[in-house]
């Protein structure tokens, strides 16, 4: 009898901790970053982090860089084509798993203003300002079939004679772990495939571009 007590008080525990729900909030904007995570009814300040921590964060860096610390590679930059594959391979697996929870997901608050700065390269900036506007009328429409999203406003803008792109705003996001461990099951074995196939992809470019480098 005591194995059924255990099981049923590890079920009951399973079951609170599947309907917890968890969220996390950002504000971006200005070169600043605001990060809070809510678990149940708590709530916790990430960013920018307490005196204290940051304190200790300082001497721990001291620490490290004592250290002797050994090269570590470069991590890739994803490009715009790189972008445009993940979306590709990660949209339809992502679709049905959100579908599966049946807008259990929330969004709110959404408010996002994104100006792309054309100075440098007025032709990629008009790509990307195409990109990103593709995106949202495409893809806000079925977000919003998936998701909760209240009240979304999103602005997209291009400046011409402004050096570098802009974005600020404001995002929460909240939900049940259990509907997000089902969001993550159906989503993560085809993530995990795209993320291998981009290391490779990208190992096999380092050296031939270092080849064209020497000869140069």
């Amino acid at each position: 009898m005591l194995w059924l007590w255990i099981l049923g008080v590890l079920a009951a525990l399973t079951v609170l901790l599947c309907r917890t729900r968890v969220g996390i909030r950002a504000a971006f904007g200005g070169g600043t970053l605001t990060l809070d995570a809510k678990v149940g009814l708590f709530h916790i300040r990430i960013l920018p982090a307490k005196k204290k921590r940051e304190k200790a964060g300082k001497k721990a860096a001291k620490a490290e860089k004592e250290k002797p610390q050994k090269p570590k590679a470069p991590l890739q930059k994803p490009s715009l084509a790189d972008i445009r594959d993940a979306a590709r391979t990660l949209a339809p697996p992502l679709k049905r798993a959100l579908g599966r929870t049946r807008r259990g997901i929330r969004i709110h608050p959404l408010r996002l203003s994104i100006t792309v700065g054309g100075r440098e390269d007025p032709a990629a900036a008009a790509e990307l300002y195409g990109d990103l506007h593709a995106g949202v009328w495409t893809g806000m429409p079925v977000l919003e079939q998936l998701l909760a999203i209240p009240a979304p406003h999103i602005h997209i803008g291009i400046d011409f004679d402004a050096p570098d792109t802009i974005a600020e705003g404001e995002l929460g996001v909240s939900a049940r772990i259990g509907t997000l461990l089902a969001a993550a099951l159906g989503v993560g074995i085809p993530a995990l495939r795209w993320f291998l196939r981009y290391q490779k992809k990208h190992k096999q470019q380092t050296p031939a571009k270092a080849s064209r480098q020497a000869a140069a």
